[in-house]
Order: structure tokens, then sequence, then C-alpha cells
């Protein structure tokens, strides 16, 4: 039993580190396509993941629960509202890759999880220990510096963090199947995505059929960059807990980080730079704080 056990920790820990590695690396995949105009990789991106996890709920015979769940109008409705947030948190960061905001969607990752214990003290009822509360209002005064100094939010940065953190909630509440519960919201954006591709969209590369094999396959790609990771968090959160899962979340922000500062040569500047220490300090503070009360339980 205790090998078996930790057979399937093992397995977690892989999943979850495969997961935000490759969320971490993303961006290189989106950078490849920066000339097709966001919203158009927006459309592939729904498009593609749509027909990919129709392939893995046959395939994982989820079939019966995914009509089960077509027959639930207020799931429905929820998922409709969850759908838009995640529409508009894929179009921010995809904006953000091509337009040279990395930093700024590195940023608003690392933010995402305080956002998120901030949001379930106000609408769980969940209760933050002390430090988490230092942790938090350390993360709130790192954006307000950048406001006394630049005299502007970092807007993409709370807004990716904001529109995650929300979908997490809402999806949280809900207790679904969390595969079948994207499919229902892939399906929900298609039909706008396609309406708007079909009527709306008019560029080098919209017709397919005019492009190249390779890029048509690596718009195609988008759908295995949307779902990979997706497959294997769910993986890890299945052999894992929540706390043990919420340890491997940094690595995605601190990749993108690595690669807009070093890789993409982005400007780091003084304000963005502190701002930054103040969520790492944040971060640090609120993990230790964690790993300190699972010791004590």
């Amino acid at each position: 039993m205790t090998n078996i056990s930790g057979s399937q920790n093992r397995s977690g820990v892989l999943n979850a580190i495969s997961a935000y590695f490759l969320w971490g690396f993303a961006p290189i995949y989106f950078k490849l396509i920066d000339t097709i105009n966001p919203s158009e990789i927006l459309i592939h991106r729904i498009l593609w993941s749509t027909i990919l996890l129709l392939v893995i709920i046959a395939i994982t015979r989820k079939g019966k629960i995914f009509i089960l769940m077509l027959q639930q109008p207020k799931i429905l409705l929820k998922l409709t509202i969850s759908a838009s947030l995640l529409a508009v948190n894929w179009f921010l960061f995809i904006w953000s890759i091509n337009n040279n905001h990395l930093l700024d969607a590195s940023l608003g990752y690392f933010i995402n999880p305080l956002f998120s214990v901030a949001l379930g003290m106000v609408f769980l009822g969940e209760r933050l220990r002390k430090w988490q509360k230092i942790a938090v209002v350390l993360a709130i005064i790192g954006v307000l510096i950048q406001l006394v100094i630049v005299g502007s939010l970092p807007i993409i940065s709370l807004a990716l963090a904001g529109t995650f953190g929300i979908y997490g909630l809402l999806r949280k509440k809900m207790h679904l199947d969390s595969i079948v519960g994207l499919l229902v919201e892939s399906l929900m954006m298609l039909p706008i995505a396609l309406g708007f591709w079909l009527f709306f969209v008019s560029s080098n590369t919209s017709n397919m059929f005019d492009n190249t094999w390779g890029l048509n396959l690596t718009l195609m790609m988008a759908g295995v960059v949307t779902t990979a990771p997706l497959l294997c968090f769910t993986a890890a959160a299945k052999r894992l807990t929540l706390s043990s899962l919420g340890f491997f979340q940094y690595i995605g922000p601190s990749i993108m980080f690595i690669l807009a500062t070093f890789y993409y040569q982005e400007n780091l500047q003084l304000s963005k730079m502190v701002t930054f220490a103040f969520i790492w300090l944040a971060l640090i503070i609120y993990s230790v704080d964690s790993i300190k009360a699972r010791i004590s339980n």
C-alpha cells in the first residue's frame, strides 16, 4: 500500500512539474506566430482545443458525463460565464506575449495565487492566518508602488491574475470533471470564434487553404499547447493535495520571467523590479507559512 501511495505521489509530482513547465514555455510557441493577430490566434486556440478535447472525451469514455452536463441549464449558464473569463484570459496572454509584455504576463501569474487567497477569504469564507494576511498586503503594496512610481497600474498583470483567479473560483464551486468542463467551455466559445473568423477576420493567414502546411500545422498545435498542460495538471491534482500542488505553481511564471528578461530582452524597469521584489517576498512568506501549517497538522 505504501509503495502504491509513493508511486502515485511521484507520478503526481512529475505531472505537476510537466504542467507548469509546459505553461512556462508556452510563450515560445506564441512567439513563433507573433505576426498573426492575437484574435486570430485565439480562434485557432479555441477550435483545435475543442477538437482535441472531443477526441480525449471519446478515448476516456466520458461521453455520458458530457451529455449529463449538457442537460443541466444552471451548470451551462455558469460554464458560459467561466468560458467568457477564460477567453479573455487566453486573449490577454496571447496579446501580452506577441506585443513584448511577457514580463507583465509573468507578474500576473505570480500575483494570481495571492489573488486567489484573497478571493477565497471574500467569497468562500476562508480565514487567513496572520502571515497569509501579511503576504497579501505586501502584494498590494508592490502593485501600489508601481502606481506611485509610474503613475499607472500594471493593468495586463492584474487582468490576467483577475480573470484566471475568478475563473478558478467559479470552477472550484462547480465541482465538475475538469476535462469535460473545459470541453463545454470550449464549445461555448466555438460558435462566436467561428462567426468572428468567417465574417470579421480578413488577413493573409485567415484562409488556411492559402497557408503553407507548416503554418497550418503550427496553428493547429494551439490545441496541444492549450490542452497538454491541463491534462498533466488534472493528473497531478488527482494524486497530490492542493497545498502540495501549490508549491509547483511558481515554475510557470518563473520560466516566463527568465525568458522575458534573458531571451527576449524585454526592458525590466526599476518600478517593475520593485513590484516583482514585493510579490516574491509575499510568495516566500506565503509558502513558508503554508509549509509550517502543513507540518503542524
